[in-house]
This record gives C-alpha cells, structure tokens and sequence, in this order.
C-alpha cells in the first residue's frame, strides 16, 4: 500500500508529455521539443575544466554539510554584485538542486497542517512539495489581465493564524513574466516569510530581476547552476536563509542528504567566477528566440496576455481551440510533432493556456512553429 503522501502528489504533467515523446521518438518519430524547461545549451567551458580537474585533484570526498566554504563566499559575492545586498556565507546552505533546496527550507519552516500561500498558476510541484512536508498549499490566483501579478490585498487576504511562508517566484515559471519590486516590498511587509524562487535570474530580456534580499531579511532565497549556466544534470543549488534557521536546515542536510556534490561545487565556483561571456551570449540567443516565437505565436493568432521578460516560456491563451489544455497539447503531440505543457499542469487558473518553452535551437522553433501552422489548419480552421 502506497503512503498517503504519496496518494496526494499529481503528477507533474510536463515529464508525462517528455515520456510520451520519448515513446513516439523510439519508434522513428520525429519530435520538436517545446515542453520541457531544459537549456539546450552545453555547460561553460571553465565548468567541464574545473569539474575535471576537482576529480583529478582529488575533490571527491564530502564537503562540509553546508557546502564548500570557498563556493559559498562566491555566491555571497555574486549577490553583492548584482542585488549590492550584503550575505554572510554561513547563512548559504549548497544543494544537490534547487528541490532539495525547497524540501529543507520548507522542513523548517511548517507543521503539519500549516500554510503556505502559491500562486495559481505557478511552479507546478510547489503544491506538492508542500503536500508532501505535511502542509497545506493556499492558491491565490494571479490573472492575465494583471500581468500575472500577485495583488497584495489579496494575499493579505488569505493569511491567517496558520500562515507560515509566501511563494514568490520571479521570472517566473511558467509566464516569464517579473515581479515588480513594489509587489515584493508590499509582500515584505506583511511580516511572513518569504521564499523567492530565484532561478531564473540571468535570464531577463528587458527590465531588471530583483531579489526579495533588496526589500527583506526575512527570506529564503532558493537558487542554483542549472538554468543560467546549462548545468541541469549536474544538480547543484542553493538556499539562502535568516540566520536563525541555520542550524535546523543544517541538520535537516546532514540527515537528508549529507551534502551535494563535491567536483560540481568546485566547477560552480568557475561558473560564477569565469563564465560570464558564455552566459551573455546564450542570453543573447534565448532573447533572439523569444522574439521569433512571441511574433509567430501571434501570427497563429494565440493571444499572449503577457510578453515574457525573463526565463525562456511563454504561455499563451488556447481557449479558442479548446477548453482542456490537457487534451489539447497531446493531441498537438500525436499529431503535429511538436512538444508543449498544457496550462492545467501550473494549476487550475492555468487551464485554457499552454506553454511554450525556447530551451531549443531557433531551426527547431521555426520547424515546430510550421508544424503548428500545419496543425492548426488541418484541424482547427
């Protein structure tokens, strides 16, 4: 018999769209991949020199639990540099990603039955994780015709006496849209704490990603190598958080998950400290797919509520062409080819819309995008 915690997690419909491509692939089809959320970039090249040479060098044995101090000074700098906001070290706890990163932070943050407010739609397994730690996720819906902006009125709202976190996640997942820094300084001063998703920054296009740090103390930062730097696989994140939960989230770490990689920290001290070329130019091609697809999508008459700004998705109003985002994008699977994430999957405030990610070369987008045409044609003219 399954755990009830385990009943209660949905699926994560994204991966369930790759599985069904992957099946479809092995049987000769070719498919243009436009759901899943991975860089089709490869890692710097200072990372594969660094994670080389941290084996060669015998970097292979656990680090402290924390993680390697000489890492966790770089992110402090890294933070100084782009948000001018001062991060002790101490306060950085180093991860095998960003989830375990999210499973600590939560760890010591709730008791079972407690809340935690999300945005609906939004990162598709917050709920879940949340679930899964005992507590109860509050959805507050985020709408189009407000930039899929959280109003604090209406957080404030829903808090009550069980509220022990918001959720904010900017660029975000998965709209591509930024919180505004008059939306995070009003969240700020509702005294809960906040945790910022902030994963996708370095991926912004027009306008600035700022960090809650600039308007709060009482934040956990959630971060990490795999979008910005195309380090997907090699699983290494981290979570800034107040001084005072850091001897809970160490020994949750110390249990959990003893520490994240060795060589990965070492070559992520690269990442921050020597990619920055390679990073500018991999931002200069996502931008130049975005503004591809944003112009084609409009061309196939998807309405896009909000221009994407940051991260690499776009989610567009499909309502025209059906009312189940589920149905809809495997329909668009089995039939044109072509890979996209029905809106369902970020909530229910998400059905009707599906999501378009450009994680993939612009030959790729330009052929999904006339497959599409195609598609539509055929099938809905």
């Amino acid at each position: 018999m399954n755990s009830r915690k385990v009943d209660q997690i949905s699926p994560f419909i994204v991966m369930e769209v790759l599985e069904k491509a992957a099946e479809m692939e092995k049987n000769g089809t070719n498919i243009i991949h436009m759901e899943v959320g991975e860089p089709d970039f490869d890692v710097p090249e200072c990372v594969k020199r660094e994670n080389a040479n941290a084996m060669t060098e015998g970097y292979t044995h656990y680090t402290h639990s924390l993680g390697d101090p000489e890492l966790r000074k770089a992110i402090a700098e890294d933070y100084k540099k782009k948000y001018n906001v001062d991060v002790n070290p101490d306060q950085i706890i180093v991860t095998s990603g960003s989830s375990p990163a999210i499973l600590l932070t939560l760890g010591v943050l709730i008791e079972p039955g407690e809340e935690v407010i999300i945005s609906d739609p939004g990162y598709a397994c917050y709920a879940n994780f949340i679930r899964f730690m005992g507590g109860v996720p509050v959805t507050v819906k985020v709408n189009a015709e407000d930039g899929f902006q959280y109003k604090p009125s209406e957080i404030a709202a829903h808090v009550t006496d069980k509220t022990r976190a918001i959720f904010i996640n900017s660029p975000m997942n998965p709209t591509g849209n930024l919180l505004s820094g008059e939306v995070m300084k009003e969240l700020a001063e509702l005294n809960i704490p906040i945790v910022s998703d902030e994963i996708y920054h370095g991926l912004v296009y027009e306008g600035r990603a700022e960090s809650i740090m600039e308007y709060t103390d009482n934040a956990f930062v959630l971060n990490g190598f795999s979008k910005l730097y195309a380090m997907t696989g090699l699983r290494l994140g981290y979570v800034i958080i107040p001084p005072q939960y850091v001897r809970n989230m160490q020994k949750l770490q110390q249990n959990l998950f003893i520490c994240a990689g060795s060589t990965v920290q070492r070559a992520a001290i690269a990442a921050l400290k020597e990619s920055d070329a390679e990073v500018e130019t991999m931002v200069d091609t996502y931008d130049e797919r975005r503004r591809y697809l944003i112009s084609r999508l409009k061309e196939l008459n998807f309405e896009i509520p909000v221009e994407p700004t940051g991260a690499f998705y776009i989610f567009v109003n499909c309502k025209h062409l059906s009312s189940d985002s589920y149905k809809l994008a495997f329909d668009i699977l089995e039939k044109a080819h072509v890979g996209v994430t029905p809106g369902v999957d970020f909530g229910d405030n998400g059905e009707g819309f599906l999501r378009f990610s450009y994680a993939n070369s612009l030959e790729n987008i330009k052929e999904g995008m006339d497959r599409l045409e195609a598609y539509l044609k055929k099938h809905h003219s």
